[in-house]
């Protein structure tokens, strides 16, 4: 990681923050994208403009992987990407919530190593630097350290827990949602939830900024059989993914299946 990438990543975030904020949720012009890949508003796509405005003239020579911008492959060439959601969460968006996330990571041969998660509304910048640590404005992140317990804070869509992606008994957890998998991330690294799990195939810009706080916070984040999380793919999802501290990790690796939720 060049040293400037990170701070470059917190500025791009805020930036875009402002831009996303002059915008009325509920009012904001929204579409649904073809195929049900779900909605997607004027905001996102302003977002979108200003961080490849700002992180492009930057780095002119890494990739671009954006939700919002048309992937045309050529990112595959080069060692070095950004990986973009630029509002992560749209439904919470449009509804006028306040859980929605801007999400930015850079990638070097597969491998996060520059993170920025901003959420405007809740002014909560969390960030990451490979082998520096995670943060939250400022101050240091360390995820959960505890086992499995029923009193485990589990972040996962109800799906998830159906019997049919666990090997024997449904693991018995306290489960919460967000909408927003990049904060739900943000908020295993803080140590705030000890666990997020999703068994469905994930998009890469979801994930990349939040794989590497919970990691830099000290916690274990693979994809659903326990395999590493590669970035850059041809296809830019990933096999589900699931991070916890180390050992809830292990205890819920364990006890699940085979299975897609």
């Amino acid at each position: 990681m060049q040293a400037a990438d990170l701070p470059l990543l917190k500025d791009a975030a805020r930036i875009a923050g402002r831009v996303a904020t002059s915008f009325v949720g509920p009012a904001a012009t929204r579409w649904d994208k073809p195929d049900g890949a779900g909605p997607v508003t004027e905001a996102d796509l302003a977002v979108n403009d200003v961080l490849m405005s700002t992180l492009r003239t930057a780095r002119p020579d890494y990739g671009w992987l954006s939700e919002e911008t048309e992937d045309d492959g050529g990112r595959l060439e080069q060692d070095t990407l950004f990986i973009i959601d630029p509002i992560d969460g749209t439904r919470s968006f449009v509804e006028g919530a306040r859980t929605w996330a801007i999400s930015i990571a850079i990638a070097h041969q597969g491998r996060v190593t520059a993170a920025a998660i901003y959420l405007p509304l809740r002014d909560k910048l969390y960030a990451a630097g490979l082998g520096t640590g995670a943060t939250l404005n400022g101050d240091a992140l360390r995820a959960s350290a505890d086992p499995i317990s029923p009193a485990s804070k589990v972040l996962a869509a109800r799906p998830n827990f159906e019997p049919k992606n666990w090997k024997g008994d449904v693991p018995h957890v306290d489960r919460h949602y967000r909408p927003s998998l990049a904060y739900r991330l943000s908020l295993v690294g803080e140590g705030k939830f000890d666990a997020m799990l999703t068994l469905r195939p994930s998009w890469e810009w979801d994930i990349a900024a939040g794989a590497l706080i919970v990691s830099e916070a000290g916690g274990t984040i693979t994809d659903r059989t326990g395999g590493p999380l590669r970035f850059n793919n041809p296809r830019p999802m990933l096999n589900g993914v699931l991070a916890a501290g180390p050992a809830l990790h292990a205890d819920l690796l364990d006890q699940l299946g085979p299975h897609s939720a």
